[in-house]
């Protein structure tokens, strides 16, 4: 059979392009052992390139982020400074204001910033400064008071002319063998005054916080009548019993470091600086006419009437 020259090329063709498929298909096809040898190390040179580069692109965006940290962290830097010098400039006008008379210094503070030390002053004399005794408090006792109770069953009947008192951040009441923790409002709200006022006042003057303690508060008639019977100096017609009286301790006080401990006398403290203070508190609160006071040397205590 003779092929014409048309044939012939058309078949040459056609054999390429078939070889040209397989060859794109399965490159290695044909190849030699070394040949293919070649062809994989290119292949791994040429994915270890790629894989290189997709890591430098990582610590790209990595120290990116780094970059933006330092940025934010230099930004919330300057922020403080600048709020820091707004601070100081704002004290120091204040300052040169209070300096100038524009402004006065707190309690708490100096006008140039520093905390002001109170001197203690006290009392002249305890009992000139505090001769308070039974018939001028009894009057103000019978005036704001409750009528007496004879036993605590019937104090608990009375809970809705007193109030509960407590040991709080203001004053602790030790145990109570003689009375029981109630008070008029108007007597609870003067022994919540004294005891903050004594905190404040131990703060200005630069004594370690001290509570005032409470060892009486309303008593019955039946604890009248029992305490008749050890000491004659207790009246038949206490102003204890209306509610309106406490007796404060001026020899021990507690501290307030030791306020969660179990209580016990061991753990006061007494100071005749801290007598001064209450002194000078209790003192100032019968001048606003909110109390009578009566110094007691053998008792050592103030016994007191809200006025």
């Amino acid at each position: 059979m003779k092929i014409s020259e048309n044939r012939y090329l058309q078949g040459f063709c056609l054999a390429v392009v078939v070889l040209g498929i397989v060859r794109a298909a399965a490159p290695r096809v044909g190849m030699s052992a070394d040949e293919r040898r070649q062809a994989d190390s290119v292949e791994w040179v040429s994915d270890s390139i790629q894989w290189v580069n997709d890591s430098i692109l990582r610590v790209n965006d990595s120290l990116q982020h780094v970059e933006d940290s330092i940025r934010a962290v230099r930004d919330s830097l300057e922020n403080a400074q600048r709020l820091k010098l707004e601070a100081e400039q704002e004290a120091r006008g204040a300052r040169e204001k209070a300096a100038k008379g524009g402004a006065r210094a707190s309690r708490f503070f100096n006008a140039d910033g520093s905390v002001a030390r109170h001197r203690i002053v006290s009392v002249s004399s305890y009992s000139d400064a505090f001769p308070d005794l039974q018939e001028v408090q009894i009057v103000s006792a019978q005036k704001w008071g409750v009528s007496p109770v004879w036993n605590r069953q019937e104090a608990e009947g009375r809970k809705s002319e007193l109030v509960y008192v407590g040991s709080n951040p203001n004053f602790f009441i030790e145990p109570l063998y003689w009375s029981i923790p109630y008070l008029v409002p108007r007597a609870a709200v003067l022994l919540q005054d004294i005891g903050r006022n004594f905190l404040d006042s131990l703060q200005v003057k630069g004594l370690q916080a001290h509570k005032i303690i409470v060892t009486s508060v309303m008593r019955t008639k039946e604890e009248v009548e029992r305490m008749r019977h050890y000491n004659g100096n207790v009246s038949e017609n206490s102003c204890h019993m209306y509610g309106t009286t406490v007796d404060i301790a001026y020899n021990r006080f507690l501290r307030v470091e030791e306020q969660d401990r179990e209580y016990s006398k061991q753990n006061t403290v007494a100071d005749v600086r801290l007598k001064q203070v209450l002194s000078e508190v209790l003192d100032d609160l019968r001048r606003q006419g909110r109390c009578w006071v009566k110094y007691e040397v053998k008792q050592g205590c103030f016994h007191l009437t809200v006025r």
